[in-house]
């Protein structure tokens, strides 16, 4: 049971993101485009390129390249940072106000679609169980990193 269990948490996540690319293919966006848009709008404009990166899970290379794709169809603006003039701020544009309805309204009519016949005491669980094990996977991969940060410490310098 638990490692179909496993495997199901690793394909969900890529199919419900393979529903909704198909869905917004007709409005030009690839996966990364609707992914950058959406996290803004969620999750606050004006960060960093580099914690978007970090937020939508792709290298910082490969966003400068949707960045700067997103900014030739004028959806989003860089800004330096007061603070530090090297870092840049993306902002979404007045422009991206409608597709980012249009992305909303397909992303919740995916999620009605993916979440038909769980009611709600079942996705209160799911949430829980999920939750649960994300804290496990976080908490696993500090100690992992710790150390393999303090094996790193005792190692011989030549």
């Amino acid at each position: 049971m638990n490692e179909t269990l496993c495997l199901k948490l690793t394909r969900i996540p890529r199919l419900w993101r393979a529903i909704i690319d198909e869905r917004l293919a007709p409005l030009g966006l690839t996966q990364t485009r609707w992914t950058t848009l959406y996290h803004l709008a969620h999750y606050g404009e004006g960060q960093p390129q580099c914690d978007l990166a970090r937020a939508i899970g792709v290298e910082a290379p490969s966003l400068v390249r949707t960045l700067d794709q997103l900014m030739q169809q004028s959806l989003i603006e860089r800004r330096p940072s007061e603070e530090d003039r090297r870092t840049k701020l993306v902002y979404l544009t007045p422009t991206a106000m409608p597709l980012l309805k249009q992305i909303e309204t397909v992303v919740q009519q995916a999620r009605r679609e993916m979440l038909e016949g769980l009611d709600e005491d079942m996705l209160a669980q799911l949430d829980s169980a999920l939750s649960t094990i994300e804290r496990n996977g976080m908490r696993l991969l500090c100690e992992e990193r710790d150390e393999a940060r303090n094996s790193s410490d005792c190692l011989p310098t030549p």
